[in-house]
């Protein structure tokens, strides 16, 4: 058993270690709004918080979050709160969507590090890939975020 503490709940996870933190949040869990997309850490679809990191749940194993906080899209603010989720919706940042949660969870983790963020701080900081190529929307909305 892996105990693991996700959005402040704690559970025990009977899992490989090695198994991807990806889908132990997903198929043991049961938190969807992480997504597959690559599965190689590359585009960013499954971006966590792990101790407020930015990190790749695709290929990070579970056994690396055992004694750390996980935050996933449905902890960052349930009801949608955080300046990041709202200046999504301001600046009308999805398309398709399907890159949405993780590109939140990075510029989330950008501007707690980074509270007036550049646009190369926004550049080196949010590595995402948007395949309907939104990246000025969601530039615009990383600077109205910050500014709140």
């Amino acid at each position: 058993m892996i105990p693991l503490v996700v959005n402040g709940q704690e559970h025990k996870v009977d899992v490989s270690p090695d198994m991807p933190l990806l889908w132990v949040l997903r198929d043991v869990v049961g938190l969807m709004g992480t997504k597959y997309g690559c599965g190689m850490a590359l585009c960013g679809a499954c971006t966590v918080h792990l101790d407020g990191e930015a990190v790749r749940a695709c290929v990070l194993p579970v056994s690396a979050a055992e004694g750390k906080k996980v935050v996933t899209i449905e902890g960052l603010s349930p009801r949608g709160e955080h300046p990041v989720q709202k200046a999504w919706v301001e600046h009308q940042v999805p398309q398709c969507g399907y890159c949405q949660s993780g590109m939140v969870m990075a510029a989330a983790a950008l501007l707690a590090k980074t509270p007036k963020p550049t646009d190369a701080d926004i550049d080196a900081g949010v590595t995402n890939i948007c395949r309907c190529g939104t990246y000025a929307r969601i530039r615009a909305a990383i600077h109205t975020a910050a500014k709140a």
